[in-house]
């Protein structure tokens, strides 16, 4: 009886759960591709097929970031549907305890998570990655000033002390573009500054290109290519300008060793990491917020205020895991406690609110 009745009630979680990611996806999709065109329209390169597959590359990553709303809302509309047809308090008259019927949802929650961490993921993080190298192209042949921020490097290298930054980077880090290079002396004082068109990095060294070269009190000169020597690896340069939302779940445990290895600060994709597992946590937390406030039996309207309420929570418990995930990206808190608290807190009050429905 109790397995016949846990298929349907997870059968009718999974068809709502298609429902609103059919929802969800179709309308992000026009927004994201009218947003989209209104910014690349003058470009050059730009076409209304380019902009729907840069809009469709971009998909994933923000149905990734919708899914927790998702299963908040898949969880309130099937438990209110289920309510007014009766089949709820027919299923508690039968003696079917609250964890009883709610299994099948925390199962399909959680099931949910699963197939966000290890397909939606991957996909997004690829996606990620094409849009923002065609974003790059179009700009760069419009001659348009591009938006992607590069962190500042430092090497040391025998005697020599420059800290590096670029305005953009391509293949993998191995190529900056409108490069400064500042250089110091042994008392750390500016000895001279480059600002290069490109560098690129070869085996020992950067190759630098258009090269206007300034030191205190001399003139300016320009040097058509100049070779700035280095002890940076590619791996290291890919490390340290790594975008967690641009690493796929699959690689953060590798990213995370060779980052250490390099001693790059790996807060930002530690924090990732723990986030994506514990995603299917969060989604079964928000099932159970949903729970809260639409177990109450009412044959022909919900109370909207209860509606109102659990909608409220989840947001809050949304902004609550961003925010904390933040802290954990910069170092404040540790990444495990960043992305494990507000789930376990939530799942904790979540469960007791049930427990005081059902027994109190």
């Amino acid at each position: 009886m109790i397995s016949t009745l846990g298929r349907y009630f997870f059968r009718r979680y999974v068809v709502t759960s298609l429902w609103f990611f059919a929802g969800v996806i179709a309308i992000a999709y026009l927004v994201d591709f009218s947003e989209t065109s209104g910014r690349f329209a003058g470009f050059t390169g730009y076409s209304v097929a380019g902009v729907l597959w840069l809009t469709a590359l971009r998909l994933p990553l923000i149905l990734q970031q919708t899914i927790p709303f998702i299963s908040l809302f898949v969880g309130m509309t099937t438990l209110i549907a289920l309510n007014r047809k009766s089949e709820l308090v027919v299923a508690r008259a039968a003696g079917i305890s609250v964890w009883q019927f709610m299994t099948p949802f925390v199962m399909g929650a959680f099931f949910v998570g699963l197939m966000a961490t290890l397909v939606v993921n991957p996909l997004a993080a690829w996606g990620q990655r094409q849009a923002l190298q065609i974003e790059a192209d179009w700009r760069e042949a419009s001659d348009r000033p591009k938006n992607t921020v590069v962190p500042w490097m430092r090497q040391i290298s025998g005697k020599s002390d420059v800290i590096i930054g670029a305005r953009t980077i391509e293949e993998e880090g191995s190529l900056l573009n409108d490069v400064v290079l500042i250089y110091f002396d042994t008392d750390g004082r500016i000895e001279k500054r480059q600002d290069a068109r490109t560098a690129k990095l070869e085996n020992g060294y950067w190759n630098l290109t258009d090269v206007l070269e300034t030191r205190p009190g001399e003139i300016q000169k320009r040097l058509p290519t100049d070779k700035v020597p280095t002890n940076l690896k590619k791996e290291f340069v890919s490390q340290r300008l790594a975008e967690p939302d641009t690493v796929a779940f699959y690689e953060l445990s590798h990213k995370i060793a060779v980052a250490r290895s390099f001693g790059v600060s790996t807060k930002a994709l530690e924090t990732q990491f723990h986030s994506l597992l514990s995603l299917p946590f969060l989604l079964v937390a928000m099932t159970l917020i949903a729970a809260t406030v639409s177990l109450k039996f009412s044959r022909f309207n919900q109370s909207r205020s209860v509606i109102l309420g659990g909608i409220l929570s989840g947001f809050v418990l949304y902004v609550v895991t961003v925010l904390v995930k933040a802290f954990g990206s910069s170092g404040v808190v540790p990444p495990f406690v960043a992305a494990w608290v507000p789930v376990v807190v939530a799942m904790a009050l979540g469960a007791t609110i049930l427990l005081h429905k059902e027994d109190g």
